[in-house]
């Protein structure tokens, strides 16, 4: 029996170092189980990506970069073009240094429009400059299906077009960021996951860890954390008689964050030298990543600027209980709907949180047993590409039968 039409998904790949691109590599690997052998999920990816299945024609530095990309997906004839959208990634900027505003993701859009297109944007701030605001208007009128990742972006978004007096796109469907639901460790099975990673060389380093884990970056502002935490750890040993250490762990990727990087680091360094905590290392992706967060009791995601986050799906995946910054888009959303961990809105709020959870073992437990149940119920990879494959219903049944995509806010 022969296969039947390709899912193509567009976007940034591995081994270039980007979200989106483990994200895609993900949501790929999750697809092809639920198609099996039905059909193929190839890859349309910049001219960095490489693997079995993946055409790396994206070139961003040739202005009709999509034209190859029409060419490849005409050969392909595919059961439905799946796009990630990021704007950096699809953004031409020319010799002077300005950029189309993705201009040319939007001729692309048209050059496709034969095709089922879902589009899952990664960036849908609640409020949107005037140009956000018109690309995400042209986009829905362009695609059959646009993702968002929250129930707020959507809602915020009816509220910004209606006093535009802009109609409210009704192909809006809400599909979370997927976390992998195979990530499993006991507790037995940390002292040998920290032999391997190292750790258990570090005679100082207690039991008890704390974890800054992922992409070193001047808005993940580890420096909110590293300046109280000498403070802290010596209350909660107080208050316990129990140790606790920082394990600050990542890489930079981006060298415009350099200064911050450095400064970070300094800061880590500093607390090494006290042996209050140890800076590990590594680059942020593969199974490495979640081994690396598996060694801590709780997480500390502090990020100034997100709409959602590839570490939090990291943490939700293993189950760790996790403070983070408030008010910030996509980070709050999920913890409140997740009821998995706390958030903070200042220095002194971040110290008495953290106390919290580190001298209380059984808001640890419980926090673990809501975000078990939020990955099995909602979040899971397993979950979400069921959700896909409906979104790609809806979109063929647009471009074929001319079925209308009506998807009314909720609020």
């Amino acid at each position: 029996m022969s296969k039947g039409k390709p899912i193509v998904l567009i976007s940034s790949y591995p081994p270039r170092l980007c979200g989106i691109g483990t994200f895609t590599e993900e949501a790929r690997e999750f697809l092809q189980k639920l198609y099996k052998d039905d059909r193929d999920v190839l890859v349309i990816s910049h001219n960095d990506g490489e693997g079995k299945g993946v055409f790396p024609l994206i070139n961003m530095q040739n202005k009709f970069w999509w034209k190859p990309i029409v060419k490849k997906i005409k050969q392909l004839n595919p059961h439905v073009v799946h796009i990630e959208h990021e704007y950096g990634l699809y953004e031409y900027v020319d010799e002077r240094g300005l950029g189309d505003y993705n201009q040319g993701f939007l001729e692309f859009l048209a050059a496709i429009n034969e095709y089922p297109v879902v589009v899952e944007p990664h960036t849908i701030h609640g409020r949107l400059r005037d140009r956000e605001e018109n690309f995400v208007y042209e986009l829905c009128n362009a695609a059959d299906v646009v993702i968002f990742k929250s129930e707020y972006q959507k809602w915020r978004l009816h509220w910004t077009f209606t006093q535009r007096k802009w109609l409210m796109p009704s192909n809006i469907i809400i599909i979370p960021h997927g976390a992998r639901p195979d990530m499993k460790w006991e507790a037995e099975d940390i002292p040998k996951l920290k032999e391997e990673l190292g750790l258990n060389k570090l005679k100082y380093l207690s039991n008890n860890l704390v974890g800054l884990v992922g992409w070193i970056q001047s808005n993940k502002r580890w420096d909110i954390l590293t300046s109280v935490w000498e403070e802290v750890s010596s209350e909660i040993e107080q208050k316990t008689g129990e140790s606790w250490d920082l394990l600050a762990a990542g890489a930079m990727r981006d060298p415009n964050h350099l200064t911050d990087y450095k400064k970070y680091r300094q800061e880590i360094e500093l607390l090494e030298q006290k042996g209050k905590a140890h800076y590990y290392e590594f680059i942020p992706r593969g199974e490495i990543y979640y081994k690396v967060m598996a060694v801590c009791d709780f997480i500390v995601l502090p990020s100034v600027d997100e709409t959602q986050s590839g570490t939090l799906a990291r943490i939700i995946s293993l189950k760790k209980p996790f403070l983070t910054t408030a008010p910030m888009e996509g980070l709050t959303a999920q913890t409140l709907e997740s009821e998995g961990g706390l958030l903070f809105t200042s220095k002194q709020m971040l110290k008495e949180k953290v106390i919290k959870v580190a001298c209380n073992k059984n808001l640890r437990l419980e926090f673990s047993n809501n975000l078990k149940k939020y990955l099995k119920d909602v979040v899971s990879w397993e979950v979400i590409v069921k959700q896909y494959k409906y979104a790609y219903k809806l979109a063929r049944l647009k471009k074929i039968k001319s079925i209308e995509v009506n998807l009314p806010p909720d609020f």
